[in-house]
């Protein structure tokens, strides 16, 4: 079998994906690092609501280096969390590092879109439906066209 394509691109995957979050989040997040630990936070939060066997589906349909991130320093005997309201969601993950943590407000509408033009759209819509409706509403891209989030060939 060959390597994977995500393998042995995860670099220029991955580099796309942060661009890509960072340029939706807006000016306050001026470089990679800024945009990394957003992103880190919004995957952390959304693991917190999963079951092992549903973080482990989830990052099978994720990006190589995404799904390292999903499940980095992740404790799996911890008790899934419930999903709460989107403005509770973003203040979780904005606290993580937060003495120099700068996340937006639209951090988690952020790294959905681009999320979604990152990931094989019929296979991310069956992970989320199988975890459950609050899993696509928290990746739900609202007021972006189709075509604006379809998967992008890099």
């Amino acid at each position: 079998m060959t390597i994977p394509w995500s393998y042995q691109h995860s670099e220029q995957e991955f580099a796309s994906f942060l661009k890509d979050a960072r340029d939706r989040m807006g000016q306050a997040i001026e470089d990679d690092d800024m945009a990394y630990t957003a992103v880190e936070g919004v995957l952390q939060v959304f693991r917190r609501r999963l079951t092992p066997p549903q973080v482990v589906a989830f990052g099978n349909v994720l990006p190589s280096t995404l799904r390292a991130m999903l499940v980095y320093n992740w404790r799996v005997d911890a008790m899934p969390l419930p999903f709460g309201s989107r403005s509770e969601m973003i203040r979780e993950a904005q606290s993580l590092r937060k003495a120099h943590n700068i996340t937006p407000i639209n951090v988690i509408d952020a790294t959905a879109y681009a999320l979604w033009r990152h990931c094989n759209h019929r296979d991310l819509s069956q992970v989320l439906a199988n975890i459950g409706p609050e899993a696509v509403t928290f990746w739900e891209v609202r007021g972006v066209p189709p075509s604006e989030i379809a998967q992008r060939n890099i």
